[in-house]
């Protein structure tokens, strides 16, 4: 469960040189904020940090933005940034919901979804981040050659991600029911909610999504 109540958190967000405070300001100005024209990566509920910060460490030529929502969850991303002080790498307290407020037309190279609240009544389906309605979000800012990259141990999210995705016109490619035990599973960062649920037996299951040609 996400921790939603530390006390000063939102302030030391706002204070914090590792956050935008105003990400609309930079909406297709993202090469111009890291300074330079390498390719942007975004993760969507980036949570307390470990996946990205690992993929900034070891990808020093790609740029991340991690977005949270919740500010007693990304307070503790921004612990770990502070110690690690990576300069390709960026965090934003934002609700998804006004994703496209803050990305332009061919931004976004690549999406990690990580582990993302399966929203599971049928009326909260246009919640998930895997729904037609972000995947049409999506669209307007990641490049025609771009993907988004899903994980999940929730098999009923996972299915539902799969026909989604298919009915919207995606390619989805290397699926997988069981990542760890799978080709794609070399070089596979795994989030603090992954090492969790793996060491409950719990299957990953993993799938790339690319846009419709347009």
């Amino acid at each position: 469960m996400r921790l939603r109540n530390i006390p000063g958190a939102r302030d030391e967000i706002v204070a914090s040189p590792y956050t935008i405070k105003n990400p609309e300001e930079y909406k297709g100005r993202w090469t111009e904020y890291f300074g330079n024209d390498h390719p942007i990566h975004l993760e969507i509920g980036t949570g307390k940090g470990k996946f990205i910060i690992e993929l900034a460490k070891r990808n020093p030529d790609i740029n991340y933005i991690g977005i949270e929502k919740f500010s007693s969850v990304l307070i503790r991303a921004l612990a770990k940034q502070e110690e690690e002080e990576l300069e390709n790498l960026i965090f934003i307290r934002f609700d998804a919901d006004e994703i496209e407020n803050i990305f332009d037309k061919d931004e976004i190279d690549r999406i990690y979804l990580n582990f993302s609240d399966p929203w599971p009544k049928d009326r909260h389906a246009k919640r998930r981040l895997t729904s037609d309605r972000f995947l049409g979000r999506y669209i307007n800012f990641l490049k025609s050659t771009g993907r988004v990259e899903f994980k999940t141990d929730n098999r009923d999210l996972f299915d539902y991600s799969l026909e989604t995705a298919k009915e919207a016109g995606w390619e989805v490619k290397d699926v997988t029911y069981d990542l760890h035990s799978s080709e794609w599973n070399e070089g596979n960062i795994m989030t603090e909610y992954e090492e969790r649920f793996s060491a409950q037996g719990n299957p990953i299951f993993r799938m790339v999504e690319c846009p419709p040609s347009r």
